[in-house]
C-alpha cells in the first residue's frame, strides 16, 4: 500500500528535529452546498532542522518516531525573504 503524501504549511519550528505542519483541506458541506476550509496540524519529523515558520512543505506518513510524529518531511520550498 503506497504512503499518504500531504502538503501543508510550516506553523511552528520550535522542537528539534520537528516542525508542526498545518494542512488545510476544501470540500462541499452537504446541507449547505457551501465551499468549506477545515485544518488539521501534524507534527514531522524533520532531521536537518532545515524548514522554518511559512515554509511550504510536503509530508509523508512515516512509522512512529515519537509520540505525536508519525510523519516525516519529504521536499519543502522555502519562503521569499524580503532584504
Amino acid at each position: 500500500m503506497p504512503k499518504r503524501t500531504l502538503q501543508g504549511v510550516v506553523v511552528s519550528d520550535k522542537q528539534q528535529k520537528t516542525v508542526v505542519v498545518r494542512v488545510e483541506r476544501r470540500f462541499t458541506h452537504p446541507t449547505l452546498k457551501k465551499t468549506v476550509r477545515r485544518s488539521k496540524k501534524y507534527h514531522a519529523h524533520d532531521e536537518a532542522n532545515e524548514y522554518g515558520i511559512g515554509d511550504i512543505v510536503r509530508i509523508e506518513e512515516h512509522s512512529p518516531i515519537s509520540k505525536l510524529k508519525r510523519w516525516t518531511v519529504v521536499q519543502g520550498e522555502k519562503k521569499k525573504t524580503a532584504n
